[in-house]
């Protein structure tokens, strides 16, 4: 035998596809970062990531959509009278062969018959039931008839066992006794198990070894035969309300035909009462519309209605609208037998995402029992953010690349993995130690030495400063889609700073009616809301309490807004809004500005927007205090805080 022969090939049947891609969690964490950032809810932003989906895999909305059509087919192709018409069409085989049978007798016998035949009622059970005692001539109008007793018999078991074609191969007098005495000795099990009956799951194993042949599902207790049972009843009920009252009468009167045994009917009827006892939780008041063309029998349309509360079931859950909702309440193989092997493999992804970013530390609880993103979450975030304002950075003639800052300083005593661009050196010992690790765990030779391997020494510049970051809250923010750009800009800012200036000291400052210090994730996750004020004046006064607190580090103010000063804080902590502004808002802001200036502060004012007087109030201010103004338009507003930020650092270094 060759080394190659010992293998053989054939489709995975082992579990999730092994050779899949894995879940993108950095674009999966960015889209939810983005969301937050607008507003919504760490919880609301991962939900709405589910329903979009990533590129290459189907959201929650488009698997609900494509649920939808597939219900929708199913009621326009389809119509429920398909029992009736099959035994109308056999009964019509049944009365012509009678009749030529008939035609050729000259007796009188065989014209009291016909005149029979002729007074039938027209509507087909009326038709069916007067015929039932009727001695047929013709032995193929008699089997025409007896097809019909043997139809309405297997169509009404189909309804209720999903496993009667199987067992009932034959329709004999012994089959169809059998078939009585399993619904008997049933009746009789879901009676016991409603008076709780201690000796229950004997009686359920007895009833199994004699009747095992109806439930190929092979439920394991009693109450799973109920669940099945019940969900086909309550499918049943649900055809029956789905009919007109004429064609549920005409139905009831042709079921007493059934087999041409009425024990069989009240027995069914017996099941069905109890099964709604014990599973009221089932739907069965409900109802369909069917408008189609193609005619359903009892089973088939027992059958639809199944798959339709299937369906509806499926579309509750991709829309996670109840409390607790999570992508690992989808039914995977539900889904893959209504849309297929492919819905399966999306809705998997899913899953597994929202399992991995939970996993991986990405969310965390707060204090109040909130979902928040996790300080893991903020960095990465942060990372990116950073990230593409240094792609802008690089692509200015004369900027230093964020990415070297603090290269060329002192050893900050801690160690980074290596980045495309990075000159410091590596830090030996931990690259080793992670190489050596990597080949353990993974128990693969691979390469002796990867990328992902090295560590380098993480370096930071000793100058200290003390920065104050004030950025405009006001419902202008939102409303003039400066909002997300502004929080991108600070989660890149604080990122820069905590992880190249680490000495530096940051503090973030909101101002809308009033100023208040935030940190990162109270920034990332504040929402808009509508209110009064451009307080910068409040901003003002908290800055320089901060900056005060570090005599020894170089002071720098970057303000970001888009209005003029509309409120200030009066002594008692009140905010006072007057808009055009008032000459008291705008004297006590230029008196903190002055005070700050005073005091050697280096100042910037990005300024966003077109406003006439914003314009001149931000120059005549800058001016004064010897700052400057920056017009960097929202999609340069990172590039510029940032740069700004970093030109301060190197007139400090």
């Amino acid at each position: 035998m060759t080394p190659a022969s010992q293998y053989s090939y054939g489709p995975w049947r082992g579990g999730p596809d092994p050779l899949a891609a894995p879940a993108d969690l950095s674009a999966a964490l960015e889209r939810i970062g983005r969301d937050v950032m607008d507003g919504a809810s760490p919880r609301a932003a991962m939900r709405e990531l589910l329903r979009r989906g990533l590129p290459g895999t189907r959201g929650m909305d488009e698997l609900a959509r494509r649920i939808r059509r597939r219900r929708a087919e199913i009621t326009r192709r389809h119509r429920l009278d398909g029992t009736v018409a099959q035994v109308r069409e056999l009964l019509d085989k049944a009365l012509a062969a009678e009749r030529r049978a008939l035609f050729g007798d000259p007796g009188d016998d065989a014209r009291f018959r016909e005149a029979r035949l002729d007074a039938l009622p027209p509507d087909t059970a009326r038709a069916v039931t007067e015929l039932a005692d009727y001695d047929w001539r013709a032995a193929a109008a008699a089997r025409a008839y007896q097809e019909i007793r043997d139809l309405l018999g297997r169509q009404l078991l189909e309804q209720r066992f999903e496993g009667i074609k199987q067992a009932l191969r034959s329709t004999s007098p012994e089959d169809v006794e059998r078939i009585r005495r399993m619904l008997s000795d049933l009746n009789e099990l879901l009676a016991a198990r409603a008076r709780r009956d201690p000796d229950i799951s004997r009686r359920f194993e007895e009833f199994m070894r004699r009747h095992g042949e109806f439930f190929p599902e092979r439920p394991r207790t009693v109450d799973e035969l109920i669940d099945a049972l019940a969900a086909r009843g309550a499918a049943a009920r649900r055809m029956l309300n789905s009919m007109s009252p004429q064609q549920r009468a005409e139905l009831a009167q042709l079921a007493q035909q059934a087999f041409g045994d009425p024990r069989l009917v009240q027995q069914l009827t017996s099941l069905d009462a109890q099964l709604q006892a014990l599973r009221s939780g089932e739907d069965w008041r409900g109802s369909e519309r069917f408008v189609g063309e193609d005619p359903l029998g009892l089973g088939e349309g027992a059958q639809a209605m199944a798959e339709l509360a299937e369906l509806d079931a499926l579309a509750e859950q991709l829309a996670q609208s109840y409390a607790g909702a999570r992508a690992e309440d989808l039914d995977l193989d539900a889904l893959a037998r209504r849309l297929g092997e492919a819905a399966r493999v999306d809705a998997r992804r899913l899953v597994e995402l929202e399992r991995e970013l939970e996993r991986r530390g990405f969310f965390e609880r707060g204090p109040d029992g909130s979902l928040r993103l996790s300080p893991m979450a903020m960095r990465r975030l942060g990372s990116r953010a950073l990230g593409e304002v240094a792609d802008v950075l690089r692509g200015r003639r004369g900027e230093r690349e964020v990415r070297s800052a603090g290269a060329a300083g002192e050893p900050s005593g801690g160690t980074r993995a290596w980045e495309f661009g990075d000159s410091e050196p590596w830090d030996v010992p931990r690259t080793v130690r992670n190489a050596t690790l990597r080949r353990a765990v993974s128990g693969i030779a691979g390469p002796l030495l990867t990328v992902g391997d090295v560590e380098v020494v993480d370096t930071e510049q000793r100058a200290r400063a003390a920065v104050a970051l004030c950025v405009d809250t006001s419902w202008s923010m939102v409303q003039d889609g400066h909002w997300v750009p502004m929080k991108r800009t600070a989660l890149a800012l604080h990122h820069l700073v905590r992880t190249r200036f680490r000495s530096d000291a940051l503090e973030m400052i909101t101002f809308g009616r009033h100023a208040r210090r935030v940190d990162i994730t109270q920034l990332t996750g504040l929402a808009g809301v509508w209110e009064q004020g451009t307080n910068l004046h409040h901003a003002l006064l908290l800055a320089g309490r901060h900056l005060r607190r570090h005599p020894d580090a170089a002071r720098v103010l970057l303000v970001v807004t888009d209005g003029e000063p509309t409120a200030h804080l009066e002594p008692g902590g009140e905010a006072v809004f007057s808009y055009p502004p008032h000459p008291q808002t705008l004297a006590l802001t230029v008196r903190e500005m002055d005070a700050l200036a005073r005091d050697g502060t280096a100042v910037s004012i990005v300024m966003l927007g077109r406003d006439p007087r914003l314009a001149g109030f931000v120059h005549a201010l800058a001016r004064r205090c010897g700052g400057r103004v920056l017009d960097p338009g929202t999609d340069g507003l990172g590039a510029a805080v940032v740069g700004d930020y970093l030109r301060h650092r190197r007139r400090t270094a």
